[in-house]
């Protein structure tokens, strides 16, 4: 046998790395999108009433984002290979436990442990990625193939959640991620012989490691309470405790020995950048996302599943997107494509903004086909954006690289959480006099991706 070098030398072991690893992201937003259309089903399986679709639908979000970091460190101390393997057998055994389920908090506690396992999967996965990338060139693109890999799974989730329901039932949902939660542990133990930098000394800072998962999972939980009116000022008391966890947090790094992370990574102006850029990201994405698909059925009357199809264009274009970060990042670096990304998403938001406006003058093909214009935009923009932002916020010494992305798949998911929240807000009056609301929601999406352009081209890290 040849050494594991010269294993990952060979252009086909090194592109089987690829798509394992890339899998593993794959099958962790699939997830995510697959359970959130069946949660209706789910309810009336176990006889719950409306009031657990909440708990069920941000279980997941909530320690997904919360351990993230901790995650990362994990793999930092006790291997990346290892902690990938654990977090996949216990997302299978948390899929049984899901798909076994006969009370909804089985279900919310089904959910929330395959969260705690995709924040074990989703940093080692990404840190074994980059370690394999070593080659000129082949970091952007590896990157491009984990974003596209996102995508694929989002744009395939709620089709794919749909049809497993019709087929087999909402059980099926949770039965589907044994095989394929063993399936990838068994091609990570045959083709990941890549091992980055650890450090078996490494501190765990549990006190960090508590106010961080506290303080993520206030912010997230707080910020799915705001959305409905009869719980929307406990949701701003749980966000505010949150941020109050956060800023207790920043003092016990300043004085812990060994930190979760430490306050000088966070202010790296790479790291900085990127965590910023992810947040944007989502913000302005997946908020325009979920109001478009309220507006689709309530305004012009589609299906859950015929507005799911609509919305199949923005996933389909990130892989787009994805797969022409790296011709824009040849030469000129990943900051092109972060402002060309940026600056696709505000257009595509503009967009959008101006259909809804447009509202009931609109015949229905053109609103839809507005809306796809719009969605292409942002989905391209995305692709672009994701690639350069996580390409930018890793570009670190190796030993760090491990955290960082876990804080930056944690900005990401609080740019979820708090943009869709927002917009919710922005948009549940229905008008503004004249102005739909949700114009003025996604145009202020559209304004908050147009600072961030102007942010980035004026950048100057070094």
């Amino acid at each position: 046998m040849g050494s594991v070098a010269g294993m990952l030398r060979t252009p086909r072991s090194r592109a089987a790395v690829v798509v394992v690893l890339c899998l593993v992201q794959f099958v962790d937003v699939l997830g995510v999108t697959a359970a959130i259309v069946a949660i209706p089903s789910m309810l009336d399986g176990v006889g719950a009433g409306d009031a657990a679709a909440g708990p069920i639908a941000t279980a997941y979000a909530m320690l997904f984002g919360g351990l993230l970091v901790v995650g990362a460190r994990l793999g930092h101390r006790y291997g990346h290979v290892r902690m990938l393997l654990v977090g996949l057998v216990v997302f299978a055994l948390a899929g049984a436990t899901g798909a076994l389920a006969q009370h909804a908090w089985q279900l919310v506690l089904a959910r929330a442990v395959q969260g705690a396992a995709s924040a074990l999967t989703v940093p080692a996965a990404l840190s074994l990625l980059l370690a394999a990338a070593t080659a000129t060139g082949e970091r952007t693109k590896a990157l491009g193939l984990w974003s596209a890999a996102g995508a694929a799974a989002g744009a395939s989730g709620l089709f794919a959640g749909g049809l497993l329901i019709e087929l087999f039932g909402w059980r099926a949902i949770f039965w589907v991620n044994v095989p394929l939660a063993v399936g990838l542990a068994a091609g990570v133990r045959y083709w990941v012989h890549v091992r980055p930098v650890q450090d078996t000394e490494a501190a765990l800072d549990v006190v960090g490691a508590t106010l961080l998962v506290a303080a993520v999972m206030g912010v997230v939980l707080g910020a799915a309470l705001v959305q409905e009116a009869h719980s929307r000022v406990l949701g701003l008391v749980v966000v505010l405790g949150g941020v109050v966890l956060g800023l207790l947090l920043v003092a016990w790094l300043r004085r812990a020995r060994g930190p979760l992370v430490s306050l000088s990574s966070l202010r790296a102006p790479h790291l900085l950048a990127g965590t910023l850029g992810s947040f944007v990201n989502t913000a302005v994405t997946s908020s325009t996302a979920v109001l478009l698909t309220l507006y689709l059925q309530r305004r012009h009357g589609f299906s859950a599943f015929e507005a799911g199809l609509t919305l199949l264009a923005l996933s389909l274009a990130v892989v787009i997107g994805a797969s022409a970060a790296p011709r824009l990042s040849r030469g000129y670096g990943p900051r092109r494509p972060a402002v060309v990304g940026l600056g696709s998403m505000t257009l595509g938001n503009l967009v959008v903004a101006v259909t809804t406006f447009a509202g009931d003058s609109l015949a229905t093909f053109a609103a839809v086909a507005g809306t796809i214009v719009g969605l292409l935009l942002l989905g391209t923009g995305l692709g672009l954006s994701s690639v350069a932002f996580n390409d930018i916020g890793t570009d670190l010494p190796e030993h760090e690289v491990a955290t960082a992305t876990g804080v930056l798949n944690t900005g990401a998911q609080l740019g979820t959480a708090i943009g869709v929240a927002a917009l919710l807000l922005v948009g549940a009056p229905g008008t503004y006099g004249p102005i739909p609301a949700v114009s003025v929601a996604v145009g202020l999406a559209a304004l908050l991706g147009a600072g961030a352009t102007r942010v980035v081209v004026r950048w100057r890290p070094d």
